[in-house]
């Protein structure tokens, strides 16, 4: 099944699809995969798994973090091949790597594909490879994998439009200006630009960055097919390792947040 069907199984049942960043090999190299097999229990419906990178330009300050401290775990692109691996074998929930062009670049682009399709992942975004260096950049091999594109909201109407007919799976609508990060909520402005993306594209559409509490998700659902959330649980991943490993709490948080794609909580 592709994720495009995927996306709209859920949404049959009126539900938000609920997408968890986890950047591979945070907070812990050996346990990764427990981890994100758990976030996948307590109701994640699909993970995206950022490759750490030295310059994560996107992200925020939190995200940065984390992938910093995989660096140092030791975690590279072979690690994270092996962590899509042992998740796929338990699950078939979509998987997408995501991460930057450098590394992808200094692996060799087909040969990445090609292990990632090996390994199972079903997708792959790459922030800040634009709609005009993409033919460039995948070159034939793009069939290998669903190649998920952004738009921001400085996105014109044409080019929205363009960016939605490359993109395969679904299209990731970053709801803000701005790196990563949690915030306090959607101004009458965001949550225009966000409406205003949705009746353009064919794609399902996602809505990262920003997406921390079940506030956020009712903002923008009516405008979605689903949400993505990822400084919030770094961020409490983060606070939990330093009291032990105990990842309770953030299995806790991603039920509630489900329970809100869901529209079950008041």
């Amino acid at each position: 099944m592709n994720i495009a069907d995927y996306i709209d199984g859920i949404n049959k049942k009126d539900e938000k699809v609920l997408s968890i960043f986890l950047t591979a090999g945070f907070p812990d190299k050996e346990n990764f995969a427990e981890l994100a097999l758990g976030v996948l229990e307590a109701g994640a419906d699909m993970l995206e798994i950022g490759f750490p990178f030295s310059d994560p330009l996107a992200d925020g300050p939190v995200i940065q973090y984390s992938s910093h401290q995989a660096i140092a775990n030791g975690v590279n692109l072979s690690t994270v091949f092996e962590y899509i691996k042992i998740i796929k074998a338990e699950t078939a929930k979509p998987l997408i790597l995501m991460g930057y062009a450098n590394p992808v670049l200094n692996y060799g682009v087909s040969k990445f594909l090609k292990k990632a399709k090996s390994a199972g992942a079903n997708g792959l975004i790459i922030p800040d490879v634009p709609l005009e260096e993409y033919d460039a950049f995948f070159g034939a091999d793009q069939s290998l994998t669903e190649i998920i594109m952004l738009t921001v909201p400085s996105s014109s109407e044409e080019r929205i439009k363009k960016i939605d007919a490359k993109s395969r799976g679904f299209l990731y609508c970053v709801s803000v200006n701005g790196v990563t990060g949690e915030r306090q909520g959607f101004n009458e402005a965001a949550i225009e630009s966000i409406r205003k993306t949705y009746e353009l594209v064919n794609n399902k559409m996602l809505i990262g960055f920003g997406i921390s509490n079940a506030d956020s998700i009712k903002a923008v659902s009516p405008y979605c097919d689903g949400v993505i959330i990822g400084s919030a649980v770094i961020k409490k991943l983060t606070e939990l390792t330093k009291q032990g490993n105990n990842y309770s709490a953030v299995f806790d948080f991603i039920r509630e947040m489900k329970q809100a794609c869901s529209g079950k909580l008041s």
